[in-house]
């Protein structure tokens, strides 16, 4: 029976625990599923984020003429962007597996694992089940698509955001279901780069946990660049011989060629037998862990989407920092960082957020101040003829905290990491504003702006500390 000074199930943000302070450890990698290295690396952020820049660029061809250009988008080679972007992907999993398997005091196990005692495990490889013991375990699984269980059901083949980027030709038409983040960036790659989309959305609109600016601005470009159909859930599909055809809840119907189901990621806790760990589990599947990694089995741990209530890979890197750190040195634990986590989606128009929204903030008892600022108001918001962007702040009036901001408009991702830095570091939003020089006239200008605004809805001891 193979033992290990660490056993680590999952080869995302696990893989990166093994750093040089556990250099002298003999650390064990399992790992169950097709890829090598994680969500991110093969079917989420990095393949997704590079198929949204060309789609950026489609877009951009295609809606030029307000700046007074005269492009037009006239198609886009599927095979060569696919084959571009996991022809660089795919050699890096590859190669990491190859230095996992073949590195020094390191095993691989390519099979699904499940507890069977405590710190024991089975894995399931081609050649056989084997039993592997660790003195700790770390279990960093990760999270699977979801399908309702109308789809579930149906014989038709459907797509999850595992499969849909290798498509071997981009489709005519394409129906998506959900209305988040994945649905949102997925509808934004196919319909700018041709497809006829149309989204399915169980609730009344897209991005619903948003601010509210944000999901309207969301919602109004969705329903003029695809058919967006909101309160509806697909009940059935067939194939038929114009391709699938989809019934929806409403009594209508959508034909298509492929089917995006995108309603959500659970965590893979389930085969994985927690129960003979001693491992708990929240009701939605996550693992319960404490603020420092710690499961409720001794010596074994956890981090990533597989216990996080954000399924961001920023959050699992930060939580294995932590795990490695735990592990190197137990008598001085470090604790999962829970504030200030921001997010962002790459859909049209892109999306941040970091902090509360409004109604968060007032359920939560603040006194609660806001403040919208238009990206148009800005030097280079007229030379983006912007007319729908916005940046909002919420913060409390009474002690001058910014509570949360949220964007919609180009480059919302970077916009907002000012103000990211401002509520992660403490620093007060007087000095933010005032207290650097702020580059004129660059788009994050509609930050400053906005900081400046909401200074001035606080209360008197507050926005009287500006400096000149």
């Amino acid at each position: 029976m193979p033992h290990h000074d660490i056993v680590i199930i999952g080869s995302g943000s696990g893989n990166s625990l093994v750093t040089r302070r556990l250099a002298e450890r003999d650390v064990a990698i399992i790992e169950g599923g097709p890829h090598f290295g994680g969500t991110c690396l093969n079917v989420g952020c990095i393949p997704t984020k590079m198929f949204v820049l060309p789609a950026d660029r489609a877009d951009e061809a295609a809606h030029n003429d307000r700046l007074g250009i005269a492009t037009t988008f006239d198609g886009a080679d599927w095979p060569a962007i696919r084959d571009r972007i996991f022809g660089r992907i795919d050699p890096i999993a590859a190669s990491g597996e190859e230095y996992r398997r073949d590195g020094e005091r390191t095993t691989l196990y390519r099979g699904h694992a499940r507890f069977v005692g405590e710190r024991s495990l089975v894995v399931d490889l081609p050649e056989g089940p084997v039993e592997v013991t660790g003195d700790q375990v770390v279990v960093a699984a990760g999270a699977h698509a979801v399908l309702p269980p109308a789809i579930a059901a149906s014989s038709v083949p459907v797509h999850t955001s595992d499969t849909i980027m290798r498509l071997p030709a981009l489709p005519e038409r394409l129906l998506i279901v959900g209305g988040g983040f994945i649905a949102a960036e997925m509808a934004h790659v196919f319909g700018s780069l041709g497809t006829r989309v149309t989204l399915a959305v169980r609730g009344d609109g897209m991005l619903r946990h948003h601010e509210t600016e944000v999901h309207q601005a969301v919602d109004a470009a969705a329903a003029d660049a695809w058919d967006l159909r909101t309160g509806v859930e697909v009940t059935g599909l067939e194939q038929g011989d114009a391709g699938v055809v989809a019934s929806l809840s409403d009594g209508s119907t959508v034909t298509v060629d492929e089917v995006l189901v995108a309603v959500g990621r659970a965590p893979s806790t389930e085969g994985l037998g927690c129960d003979a760990a001693g491992i708990d589990l929240h009701p939605d599947g996550r693992v319960v862990v404490d603020g420092h990694g710690r499961t409720t089995a001794d010596g074994v741990w956890a981090l990533g989407d597989v216990c996080s209530p954000e399924q961001l890979k920023h959050v699992a890197n930060q939580q294995a920092r932590v795990v490695a750190h735990n592990l190197a040195h137990p008598d001085d634990l470090r604790s999962f960082r829970l504030d200030a986590v921001p997010s962002a989606v790459f859909t049209h128009p892109q999306v941040a957020a970091v902090g509360m929204t409004t109604a968060q903030a007032q359920e939560a008892g603040h006194d609660v101040v806001r403040y919208v600022q238009d990206y148009g108001a800005t030097a280079y918001g007229w030379a983006l003829e912007d007319e729908t962007s916005r940046c909002v702040l919420v913060g409390d009036r009474r002690t001058g905290a910014l509570l949360g901001a949220h964007l919609v408009g180009p480059q919302a991702s970077v916009i907002i990491q000012p103000l990211i830095q401002a509520m992660s570091l403490g620093t007060p939003l007087t000095e933010v504003a005032r207290g650097q020089y702020w580059i004129h006239p660059a788009l994050t200008e509609v930050a400053e702006n906005a900081i400046l605004g909401l200074l001035e809805q606080m209360d008197p001891h507050v926005s009287e500390s500006l400096p000149s």
